[in-house]
């Protein structure tokens, strides 16, 4: 989702049925029924529109929400409005919403500049006590989770795209999985703190399942936490690390 974006191709997941539970997993994790209600919502590639339509009907966590993607692979569009952008820009004002959802986006949006401007982008149309949710596959995790390869994002660059040449699993590779060091650096320089709310909903007995005992933190496969603005240009403090278990 870059100015290039006509070479980059989706990779929407299109399951409803994984959306919704998706849904409900960023939805304990924003605590959005303790903000004004409606609250206003974002969700920036929103693929196959299912997140959106759970958060814009759902009974007791409705939102009013507004879904952006650079192409149109809704399978369901009602409840919610619907733009199509042309890269990392956002067509809203400043402080426009009260959450923000940037779900396994960001590795799609080009290289480290178009992924700075994401979070910049995040950061500047979220209100000043917003929250955001945004989540991100790990480099460092065991299986690559678009092409299912062992150890693939491991690879320099460079090698990544003849290494799937090699499998006949595609013609490039369009990805940038994050570390979680330049994920920190990327949050402090758009003026987002991190946290990490997975513990909590970790406990739910609902959601064990999504974190393996076997998986060292390093290598789990994607890293999630919930943002916030900061008040001041001073460098983002992660209180600590966030290295759920919630696959796209």
């Amino acid at each position: 989702m870059n100015g290039a974006s006509s070479t980059r191709r989706p990779h929407a997941v299109l399951d409803l049925a994984s959306r919704n539970c998706k849904a409900d997993k960023i939805a304990h994790l924003l605590d959005l029924p303790n903000r004004p209600q409606p609250p206003r919502l974002l969700e920036i590639g929103t693929g196959s529109g299912g997140i959106a339509h759970w958060f814009a009907i759902h009974a007791t966590r409705q939102c009013e929400v507004t879904a952006v993607d650079v192409c149109d692979n809704r399978l369901v569009h009602d409840g919610y409005s619907f733009q199509m952008v042309a890269d990392v820009e956002l067509p809203f004002d400043g402080a426009s919403f009260d959450a923000v959802i940037s779900n396994h986006v960001i590795e799609h949006v080009g290289d480290a500049n178009a992924q700075q401007q994401h979070l910049n982008e995040v950061r500047r149309v979220m209100k000043s006590d917003g929250v955001g949710y945004l989540a991100v596959p790990n480099r460092w995790m065991l299986t690559e989770p678009h092409y299912r390869l062992m150890f693939f994002s491991w690879w320099p660059r460079a090698w990544r795209t003849p290494y799937l040449r090699l499998w006949r699993k595609d013609e490039a590779y369009d990805c940038e999985p994050l570390q979680m060091r330049q994920l920190e650096r990327m949050l402090g320089a758009s003026r987002l703190a991190g946290t990490n709310r997975y513990r909590r909903l970790a406990c739910h007995a609902r959601y064990r399942a999504i974190q393996p005992i076997w998986c060292a933190p390093a290598c789990r496969h994607t890293v999630c936490m919930v943002a916030r603005a900061q008040a001041n240009h001073s460098h983002a403090h992660l209180s600590d690390r966030a290295h759920g278990q919630m696959s796209q």
